[in-house]
């Protein structure tokens, strides 16, 4: 919605609201198409939207990794935020395990910080005082 207050433009001269607006019926498009596979589907009859055994641990470390990322960026700089992030994110997995999901953060830790620090130059420091 904010994107729309912008100027959208045309397809040949692209004005700064068009991507976001883009983005954002693309977004919608997909949700609605998921939304209405699962309204669709066969299976499972009302257990879909009730299970008898949600996954309480898997649905907060979900919610609780983003919510660290956003304090820890403040906070401590992006190396942790990402790391955290991932690695609580990861453990809300049932099937992961410890190591698995220490090696996935790292990894996701090291292409993150090179990706947005380096090549496209997020202002958020590497670590709390240090700044690429």
């Amino acid at each position: 919605f904010e994107g729309s207050s912008y100027h959208i433009g045309t397809l040949v001269r692209m004005g700064p609201g068009f991507f976001p607006v883009a983005l954002g019926i693309i977004l919608i498009l997909l949700g609605m198409m998921i939304a209405g596979t699962a309204f669709a589907s066969s299976e499972g009859g009302d257990e879909r939207f009730l299970p008898d055994n949600p996954q309480w641990f898997g649905w907060l470390c979900l919610i609780g990794g983003p919510i660290l990322f956003i304090i820890l960026g403040v906070y401590a700089g992006m190396i942790p935020a990402i790391f955290a992030c991932v690695f609580v994110c990861a453990l809300g997995d049932k099937t992961s395990t410890l190591k698995g999901s220490l090696i996935m953060s790292a990894g996701v830790t090291v292409f993150g910080v090179l990706l947005f620090s380096y090549l496209l130059g997020v202002p958020l420091p590497l670590l709390r005082g240090i700044t690429p």
